[in-house]
């Protein structure tokens, strides 16, 4: 559960870590070209600088957005001391540092302008009779493989590429939360090395400040997670289902959804899509941990709501291939529902694409009105291409108390996502938000995080902010962490 580092790792990061800040050379304005030579020189892993070959590829994400951002180096960590060297080389040359997992960040701060922390190398995948320790760099559906295995998982989401440690460090609000919490819920320790270069094993006994706020105050705050201790759960068969109706009953889907989801046992989880990305759609989707015909008992209670669905898929199977189907891997193998290429992460037979989207969030803490739904609905059928996901919570999430992790939207009924792609998607996602503000307020969730947001500290953390800044103030004194909406 929680493996100690091996010696060499020990010597490294303990001998890093007992340096005072900027021991061993003066004040620095920045890395020389030396400096770089004796980092990729120092680590087990590789360094990528401009001019190599995979350097175009080593600084992409997730979005292409952010294909304009050139860093000066990519770090893939092969382990914690490579992380501690990094850390330890951007304090000591006050080069910016970001850090990333899976690259996914909404506001591109998985890159900049200096050196970037890349974990996927730490992709580990281990069990114990309930337990299972994951590397920080581990993709979400090398997770749900590895696990499957061995007939268990944890509680995680479906984008396929996006890596553990950043879902679970912002909370983790997944397919099957309503039964299992977040993912952050199941974190029961996290390896960190912070901002002075030591390894940390966090847990509720060991830096238990360091350790709550790890379970959603969101990643790159306090520290580069190098892997984390997860409770994991036993598996069985499960239904997926996806039901469309007309837009013309998109109000009325809506206003269903919304009161029914809450009557359903927690094995229920649904997601209510609106979307007008090649016309206009409703869908209801989900997962329900069970057999089809009690599934399907549920849902004709929806549907009985609502009216009949012009279309209708559910089918029970295997829970590894229910998290393929929430993948959109279906007909994929697991190596192909990967990004393709040859750096970490990837594989050479991968077939998932990027895509270039804009995105922000609000938590509904009460049901809309009808002049809410129709609110909402209205700003869908403008003009683009775009989508509203509404993921239902509650159970196990709301059970747990609002300050008893960094996450602290236990109360809210469901999340929303605005996501849109191509021209006019940064418009029209901050004004479907605005539109939306006096129906949700103002709360928002930090793993969909949007630049553009005002209030920020409160949307995401709400009452949590102030101990999160304390944290912050013990273990990264000197803000070595900077996010433009960092704790």
């Amino acid at each position: 559960m929680r493996p100690a580092p091996d010696r060499r790792t020990f010597l490294r990061v303990g001998g890093l870590a007992a340096l005072p800040l900027g021991a061993g050379r003066p004040a620095s304005s920045g890395p020389t070209p030396s400096d770089w030579r004796a980092l990729g020189q120092g680590l087990d892993g590789r360094l990528v600088r401009p001019g190599d070959a995979v350097y175009d590829e080593a600084r992409r994400l997730f979005n292409p957005a952010f294909d304009r951002v050139r860093p000066a180096g990519v770090a893939y960590c092969a382990g914690p001391a490579d992380v501690a060297e990094c850390v330890n080389f951007a304090r000591r040359t006050k080069v910016p540092l970001a850090v990333r997992s899976g690259g996914h960040s909404y506001g591109g701060w998985s890159t900049g302008s200096g050196l970037i922390i890349d974990v996927s190398p730490m992709n580990r995948i281990t069990q114990s009779p309930g337990r299972a320790t994951i590397g920080a760099g581990a993709k979400l559906v090398d997770v749900y493989d590895r696990l499957a295995s061995g007939g268990t998982s944890i509680p995680a989401g479906s984008c396929p590429t996006v890596g553990v440690s950043g879902l679970a460090l912002g909370g983790g609000i997944g397919v099957v939360s309503r039964k299992y919490g977040l993912t952050c819920d199941a974190m029961e320790s996290v390896h960190m090395v912070t901002a002075d270069g030591r390894l940390l094993t966090c847990d509720a006994d060991r830096h238990p400040d360091l350790y709550w706020a790890s379970r959603g105050g969101g990643g790159g705050n306090f520290g580069v997670a190098v892997s984390f201790g997860f409770r994991t759960y036993r598996t069985r068969e499960v239904t997926v289902f996806f039901l469309h109706w007309p837009w013309a009953k998109a109000a009325r889907t809506l206003r269903a959804w919304q009161a029914w989801t809450p009557t359903t046992p927690d094995e229920m989880w649904s997601t209510l899509h609106l979307g007008n990305d090649g016309g206009p759609d409703v869908q209801v989707g989900g997962l329900y941990l069970g057999g089809r015909a009690d599934c399907e008992r549920f849902l004709d209670r929806l549907a009985d709501r609502i009216g009949p669905a012009s279309s209708a898929f559910v089918r029970q199977t295997s829970h590894r291939h229910a998290m393929m189907i929430m993948a959109g891997c279906s007909t994929l193998s697991v190596t192909r529902c990967h990004r393709p290429g040859s750096l970490p992460g990837q594989t050479r037979d991968g077939r998932l694409s990027r895509d270039d989207f804009r995105g922000t969030s609000h938590l509904a803490y009460r049901p809309l009105s009808e002049a809410g739904a129709r609110a909402l609905v209205a700003q869908v059928a403008r003009p683009g291409n775009h989508t509203v996901l509404l993921d239902a919570l509650g159970g196990a999430v709301a059970r747990v108390r609002p300050d008893a992790t960094a996450f602290p939207h236990r109360a809210a009924l469901y999340s929303v996502q605005y996501y849109a792609h191509r021209a006019g998607a940064a418009a029209w996602t901050g004004n479907a938000r605005a539109a939306m503000r006096p129906h949700f307020g103002d709360h928002a969730y930090v793993n969909y995080v949007d630049p553009g947001l005002s209030g920020w500290r409160a949307a995401y953390y709400g009452p949590n902010a102030a101990r999160l800044a304390r944290v912050k103030a013990v273990y990264d004194p000197g803000r070595l962490f900077r996010l433009p909406q960092g704790v």
